[in-house]
């Protein structure tokens, strides 16, 4: 009995088992069908990938540097200047924007994978050691950030790391002003390790000192300097600080700026004050008015030359020029009250001198007119009845009279008269006429300045142009 029983319930279970496999069945096909495009290379490289950064920042500590207490860690760096500029006098610094490369080897990142080569993101600069790079001379440094941080990681196999980032630095230049605005800078940039000593980290370039540092074509921006180029230090730079590697920038200024805003403008008011040598003696207020505008004139120029430049103790360039542009101005106005001075005088012992002289005989010679003036009027009156006498009766005789013309003759007329009087007044003349002469002072100075001007310039251009060359060749520069 038992028996058929069991066999009468095999054919139910075996119709479960069916149906159960049947309903089974849409799930498995569903899954095989989504599985069927997984098969992707770069979806396992992500996964591949993923698994060896977990593994290698397993227990990796971001606190300790590579080698520590086997070797020295050597970073290797280079560096792109996208722009130079500006440079600042007052404040005596520059501005460089730049792409700062740094390359270090840390063992504990070596890895094995399909690629030699992993481009990482920023993110994870933050999980590993990176040098602790500053910059010694730099007054305010700026890391990009827009629109993420501008920095980038590349991890290589074999456990070296490439580290970038943009950066704009404003680094401190030590500027000399003697040779202004003729003057040449070297502007360094000095970068170190912040914590560590010289026997743990150690700055070395790239590609050798020569190409280790290259510039944009296009990325001077130096108005009024000129880029010479840049000289990349051999040696590091030791303080009481540590040890910097050096990259020094030389700069020339230019000049136009400073030849049309001062050196034109004191040229001319020279030349203007020494107008005044060309103008009457007897001129006060024109050369009044020239002395004293072209002084106040220097110095307003003088001041405002020295508003765009660092108060420093010593003497410009600049400043020795309008120093003798000034002195030839005040000079002009010291010549003028000179000759001013000697021409009143002058004009007091002449007219003194010469009056005494002339005095007495020109009161006698005016007695002697006097009275010739009265005889005079005697023979006009006697001609003049003898005339009308005769003019009634003897017309045409009188005028053929020897004796009556005698008389005329002798008589003197009124342009007689005035004749003399004309020579008598002559002395008197020629003793005014020492205060109308040109001044012996004011004919030297018209030679005497405009020829030393010409002197300064042409030594003073002659020392501080073309110094370009020379700065070039001192300093290996092409």
């Amino acid at each position: 009995m038992a028996a058929p029983q069991w066999k009468a319930k095999l054919p139910h279970q075996s119709l479960w088992v069916f149906l159960l496999f049947l309903s089974l069945l849409p799930e498995a096909r569903a899954v095989v069908g989504h599985r069927e495009p997984l098969p992707d290379d770069s979806k396992d490289n992500i996964t591949i990938f993923t698994r060896i950064l977990d593994r290698l920042l397993d227990g990796y500590d971001n606190r300790l540097r590579p080698g520590l207490g086997e070797s020295v860690t050597e970073v290797r760096t280079n560096i792109y200047v996208t722009s130079f500029g500006p440079v600042s006098d007052t404040d005596m610094e520059y501005t460089i924007d730049v792409f700062f490369r740094q390359s270090w080897r840390d063992e504990r990142l070596k890895f094995d994978g399909p690629m030699q080569v992993l481009p990482l993101n920023n993110l994870l600069a933050s999980k590993i050691w990176t040098p602790d790079t500053f910059f010694h001379n730099g007054k305010k440094s700026v890391a990009h950030n827009m629109t993420t941080p501008n920095k980038l990681l590349r991890l290589v196999d074999n456990g070296t790391l490439l580290y970038t980032m943009r950066l704009t630095i404003h680094a401190e230049c030590p500027m000399h002003l003697e040779d202004f605005p003729m003057d040449a800078h070297a502007c360094p940039l000095k970068f170190g390790s912040y914590a560590y000593t010289n026997n743990e980290v150690i700055y070395l370039w790239t590609q050798g000192d020569e190409r280790s540092v290259s510039v944009a074509e296009d990325g001077s921006r130096l108005n009024q300097y000129d880029l010479l180029g840049h000289v990349i230090g051999k040696e590091t730079i030791s303080s009481s600080t540590g040890e910097y590697v050096v990259m020094t920038t030389y700069f020339h200024r230019k000049i136009g700026y400073f030849v049309i805003q001062t050196y034109l403008p004191c040229i001319m008011t020279v030349i203007l004050s020494q107008v005044s040598f060309w103008l009457n003696r007897e001129s006060v207020p024109a050369r009044t008015v020239f002395g004293v505008t072209t002084v106040l004139t220097m110095t307003t120029l003088s001041i405002s030359a020295r508003n765009s430049l660092p108060k420093v103790a010593y003497a410009t360039a600049m400043d020795w020029f309008m120093a003798v542009c000034y002195a030839f101005v005040f000079s002009a106005l010291i010549e003028f009250a000179t000759v001013n001075y000697f021409t009143k005088r002058s004009w007091a012992w002449d007219g003194k001198r010469e009056g005494m002289e002339i005095r007495e005989p020109f009161q006698a010679n005016m007695a002697r007119i006097k009275d010739m003036r009265r005889e005079s009027a005697t023979l006009s009156k006697k001609a003049n009845n003898t005339f009308n006498i005769v003019g009634t009766t003897y017309g045409i005789n009188v005028a053929k009279d020897q004796g009556l013309t005698t008389i005329s003759k002798s008589a003197p007329g009124p342009s007689i008269k005035h004749s003399f009087l004309h020579k008598m007044d002559d002395p008197y003349t020629e003793a005014k006429k020492s205060y109308n002469r040109v001044s012996k002072v004011d004919k030297i100075s018209r030679i005497i300045f405009p020829v030393l001007f010409f002197i300064f310039n042409l030594g003073y251009w002659a020392t501080y142009v073309n110094r370009k060359p020379a700065i070039m060749k001192a300093n290996n520069l092409n």
